[in-house]
C-alpha cells in the first residue's frame, strides 16, 4: 500500500470531505462578520446554540501527532478558526510547551506567554483567525471532560466565548484506526440539562474513571464532530501525512498499545468479576431490576470492542509481513536456470 493510497483510505474512514475546491470559503475569513457574530453572542441566551464542529484535515492530523507523542501523557494545545452560526470551524491546531501527567495536564504561564506569542506571531503575518478553542489527549480512556476538564472549560466559556473543548484518545485511534476524538461545551453553572441531553452515545470507560465520568456527565454535552479539506490544505496535507505513514507503517498496533490492550483486559476482568458478584447477590434475595441486564450489556459491548481492535491489529501485521516481508533479499532463481 503506497503513502497516497494509505492517506486516502485515513480521510475516507474520518470522513473527510472536500470542500469548494475553487473558493476554500471554509478559510475566509472575516473580521468584521466575527466581530459582529461575537457582539450578537446568541450562544449566551441559548446554551445549545453550538451543534457543530468542522476540523480541517490538516488541524485534526497535527493534533493526533501530538496526542500520539505523549504516550500515556496527556498533551495540550489551542485550535484557531472562526464561527459560523451554530458551526465552530476549525482551520488549525498548534500545540502548546506545558506538563502533563497521566491524569491531567497544567497550563503554566509559560504555556500562557507562548500561546499570546504564536497567535501574534499569525496576526503579523496576516492569518487573522481567533483561538475558538483547546485540545487535549486521554491516552486510554475515552473521550470525555473530567472534573478538572469541565472547571478549565467553564473558565474559558466565561473569559474567551466562544471557546469549545476537544479531547482525542492516541491509544484507541491506534488500536481502531480512526481518530477517537470528542468536542464539548459545558453548561452555566445555574443551569439544567433535560434528562434527554445527558444520556449520551456508550462508550468504554475504565472502572478507575467511571466515578469522574458520572460525576460531571451532567455539566456538558457533545458536539457533531466532522472534518474537511481544500485545494489549501493538499500540501501541507502530503508533508504531514509522510510523516504520519512512515511511523505508522514502522509500528504494529498490537505493539505499540501492548501496555493499553492489557490494561483493557484487566478493566475487564474486574467488571465481571463485579457483575458475578452482583448476580450472586440478587440470586440470594437482593433487589431485582433491569440494573443488571444493562451491567451485562455494556460488558459484552467493551468485550466486542477489545475483540474487534485484536484482531484489526492482527489483519495489519499480517498485511505488512505480506508486503514487505523478503523486500531487498535476492530473487531466487527458478529451478533449471
Amino acid at each position: 500500500m503506497s503513502s497516497e493510497s494509505s492517506q486516502k483510505a485515513w480521510e475516507l474512514e474520518n470522513a473527510v470531505k472536500l470542500v469548494d475546491p475553487h473558493r476554500d470559503a471554509l478559510y475566509s475569513y472575516d473580521a468584521d462578520e466575527q466581530k459582529a457574530i461575537s457582539n450578537d453572542h446568541p450562544w449566551k441566551t441559548d446554551p445549545h446554540h453550538f451543534k457543530n464542529v468542522r476540523i480541517s484535515a490538516v488541524a485534526l492530523l497535527k493534533m493526533v501527532m501530538h496526542a500520539r507523542s505523549g504516550g500515556s501523557l496527556e498533551i495540550m494545545g489551542l485550535m484557531q478558526g472562526k464561527i459560523a452560526g451554530d458551526t465552530f470551524v476549525v482551520t488549525d491546531a498548534f500545540r502548546l510547551p506545558v506538563e502533563g501527567t497521566e491524569t491531567r495536564v497544567n497550563a503554566s504561564a509559560e504555556a500562557d506567554e507562548y500561546m499570546t506569542q504564536y497567535l501574534q506571531s499569525c496576526r503579523d503575518s496576516g492569518r487573522m483567525e481567533n483561538a475558538v478553542g483547546w485540545y487535549h489527549s486521554h491516552p486510554g480512556y475515552g473521550c470525555w471532560l473530567s472534573g478538572i476538564d469541565v472547571s478549565t472549560q467553564m473558565l474559558q466559556q466565561q473569559f474567551q466565548d466562544p471557546f469549545i473543548a476537544v479531547v482525542i484518545d492516541p491509544d484507541r485511534t491506534i488500536s481502531a484506526g480512526k481518530v477517537e476524538i470528542g468536542a464539548f461545551r459545558t453548561f452555566p453553572s445555574d443551569y439544567k440539562p433535560p434528562d434527554s441531553v445527558t444520556g449520551e452515545e456508550y462508550q468504554t470507560i475504565p472502572l478507575n474513571k467511571i466515578e469522574d465520568f458520572g460525576a460531571h456527565a451532567s455539566q456538558y454535552y457533545s458536539l457533531e464532530v466532522s472534518h474537511f479539506k481544500s485545494s489549501l490544505d493538499s500540501y501541507l496535507l502530503e508533508m504531514l501525512w509522510n510523516k504520519y505513514w512512515v511511523s505508522t507503517l514502522s509500528q504494529s498496533p498490537l505493539f505499540t498499545n501492548r501496555e493499553y490492550s492489557s490494561k483493557q483486559m484487566l478493566d475487564l476482568s474486574q467488571k465481571i468479576k463485579n457483575a458475578e458478584e452482583s448476580l450472586r447477590a440478587q440470586a440470594r434475595g437482593g433487589p431485582r431490576g433491569n440494573a443488571k441486564d444493562s451491567q451485562l450489556d455494556k460488558i459484552v459491548k467493551d468485550s466486542n470492542k477489545i475483540a474487534g481492535e485484536e484482531v484489526t491489529g492482527l489483519l495489519a501485521g499480517d498485511v505488512k509481513a505480506k508486503l514487505f516481508n523478503g523486500v531487498g533479499a535476492p530473487a531466487v532463481k527458478a529451478s533449471g536456470q
